[in-house]
């Protein structure tokens, strides 16, 4: 049994999110929030960030960006895999929007180190900027959880992908090489957190993964005119 494969429209409009996803991101963790957090020392992150909270601030727009970016992303997935999986995509559509509401509420972790670091009325500095790097802490961990949500969304997808017959199969090979290692380096977060910076590199897969699949979206073309159901 065939199904038309999804307007071009749609691919385009995806791939745009995907870009958007991706770029903010990006931006967010390596060029705004990156340098100015040092887990290991508190007096230098408080510095940091009280010296350039206003790229702290745009880290936090970012971020809400992205999550916004993530949600429709995930509707318009649903829309181009349903015909062919329909049960598959609707649990991959429910895992990434778990991801982008857990992205999005963690995001108070980094509005609260923010107020503790430029001003918290009856706090002694010192134990503020501490506090701040807790609320620092606490928000990297929660963004490796969000990421156990999407790792398993990247499996599903990667799934879809190379069941759909919609892209190229190594796309959805490397989605779901991608989710494998969000998977993965979530759980050193968790349970053996001194791996997690060794295997921190890992990460480049993930981004050359999406960014492949964010192109051929962009692209509006499919490697095929009709798209397969199992």
């Amino acid at each position: 049994m065939t199904y038309q494969t999804p307007s071009t429209a749609i691919l385009r409009l995806a791939g745009s999110l995907y870009l958007t996803i991706i770029i903010c991101g990006l931006g967010a963790e390596v060029f705004l929030r990156g340098p100015l957090v040092d887990l290991g020392d508190v007096t230098a992150t408080a510095g940091a960030i009280r010296e350039a909270a206003g790229h702290f601030r745009l880290a936090i727009a970012a971020d809400i960006v992205m999550a916004a970016a993530d949600a429709a992303l995930a509707i318009l997935l649903y829309l181009i895999f349903r015909p062919v999986a329909p049960v598959l995509a609707l649990a991959a559509t429910v895992f990434r929007l778990i991801q982008s509401v857990m992205i999005a509420m963690n995001l108070m972790h980094m509005q609260s180190a923010l107020l503790l670091i430029t001003g918290a009325p009856g706090l002694v500095p010192a134990n503020a900027e501490a506090m701040a790097l807790h609320s620092l802490s606490l928000h990297a961990y929660g963004y490796d959880l969000g990421l156990v949500f999407f790792g398993v969304n990247s499996l599903l997808t990667g799934y879809l992908i190379g069941l759909s017959g919609l892209f190229p199969r190594v796309i959805g090979a490397g989605i779901l090489l991608a989710g494998l290692i969000y998977l993965t380096g979530s759980a050193l977060r968790f349970f053996a957190p001194a791996l997690f910076d060794s295997f921190a590199p890992a990460y480049g897969v993930t981004i050359l993964a999406e960014g492949a699949f964010c192109l051929i979206l962009l692209l509006g073309r499919t490697g095929q005119r009709q798209m397969r159901t199992a």
